[in-house]
Parts: C-alpha cells; sequence; structure tokens
C-alpha cells in the first residue's frame, strides 16, 4: 500500500501588536466636584426643610422647598451627563 502525504502544519504566528492610541482627554475635571455639591445642596435642603419643621432654608417657599432641593438634585444628573 502506498504511503501517504505528511502536510506539513505552518508554524503560529501570532498577530501583530495593536498599537496603543492616545486618549484625548478634555478638561472636565469640574464635572464630578460639581454633580456632588448638587446633590449634597439639594439633599441638604430637603433635610433641612424637614428638620426645621418648614422654618429654614426659605420661610416663604413653604412646600416649595422641596421643588428646590429637588431641582438642586436634577441640575446634579445635568451636571453628570457632562462626565466622560
Amino acid at each position: 500500500m502506498p504511503k501517504s502525504r505528511i502536510r506539513k502544519k505552518a508554524d503560529y504566528t501570532p498577530p501583530p501588536a495593536k498599537q496603543a492610541t492616545a486618549i484625548k482627554l478634555n478638561s472636565r475635571s469640574w464635572v464630578a466636584p460639581v454633580m456632588l455639591a448638587m446633590f449634597l445642596i439639594g439633599l441638604a435642603w430637603i433635610v433641612l426643610f424637614y428638620v426645621t419643621d418648614g422654618k429654614l432654608p426659605i420661610d416663604s417657599l413653604d412646600n416649595w422647598n422641596i421643588v428646590v432641593g429637588f431641582g438642586f438634585i436634577a441640575a446634579g444628573f445635568g451636571v453628570s451627563t457632562q462626565w466622560k
């Protein structure tokens, strides 16, 4: 019986290494502190309103103080969209 031919496999060559691309960073270092500050101001506004039975932060706003507090929190979420 004739002997079959042996196929030679090519040696494994790893794919070429990818070149590191430079990451372009914009100056957005202000976003995180402003976002956290807005969250904390809004939370403190609402907590202060409840703790003082509506006397503080602004007495004439009555229950609208809650809306102001949530407005600060919403502004914090708005600022968070700028974070990269």
